[in-house]
């Protein structure tokens, strides 16, 4: 009977031994798996992101372009940007007229859509035909205005003058204002009766005599 109640109670102790072991394993996988998930979280989201960072730019000119045919478009693939302004504006008489420039600017990480990017002056000829001149001077880059006392272009920085046809009038300037190609269209269609105006717009060296764009 003794060893018959020792043997019963050497079973119970060595069962209930082997299930308490079974708790510590249990909880040892638990622990294995949760700080193997913690550590590809650590590793895996920087990475993510850190893609994510440099596909940023592409992505942005890819949805940029996707973008673009939604609407009128405002530049063509020769550089001509669309007005906001249109021919039947621009006085008849020559008086010049102020026009800000807006296109889409962009650096490596950002773009910025329809944002002045310059100025010109427009003025009308005698036959009716525009003129642009970008509005920079091109001695030292100031801005040059329209000065109505003396019915020409001036710029008060360097005292640089021009005539209303974009010709120098004084030593000062290395050469003309920089005049502009202009383009009458409808609907993004050339049209020399159109009222739609699109420039090429350009920034050009400053202090020499040849007319290099920038």
């Amino acid at each position: 009977m003794a060893d018959q109640h020792g043997s019963s109670a050497t079973e119970s102790t060595e069962s209930s031994g082997s299930g308490s072991a079974g708790v510590p394993v249990s909880r040892g996988l638990f622990l294995q798996l949760l700080t193997a998930t913690i550590s590809f979280v650590i590793v895996a989201v920087p990475a993510a992101l850190g893609g994510l960072f440099f596909l940023d730019p592409l992505l942005r000119k890819k949805s940029g372009a996707s973008g673009s045919s939604g609407g009128a478009a405002k530049k063509d693939d020769e550089g001509f940007i669309r007005l906001d302004v249109t021919a039947d504006v621009i006085p008849a008489d020559g008086l010049p007229v102020a026009v800000t420039v807006r296109d889409d600017s962009e650096d490596a990480w950002n773009k910025f859509t329809d944002v002045p990017v310059g100025s010109i002056w427009l003025r009308k000829g005698a036959e009716g035909v525009i003129s642009a001149f970008n509005s920079v001077c091109p001695h030292l880059g100031c801005s040059v205005n329209y000065r109505r006392s003396e019915n020409d272009f001036y710029c008060p920085c360097h005292t640089s003058a021009f005539s209303l046809d974009g010709t120098k009038m004084n030593e000062v300037p290395p050469r003309d204002m920089d005049s502009l190609e202009v383009s009458l269209r409808t609907e993004g269609k050339a049209d020399p009766a159109g009222l739609e105006i699109w420039v090429k717009f350009q920034n050009f060296q400053r202090g020499k005599a040849e007319k290099k764009p920038l």
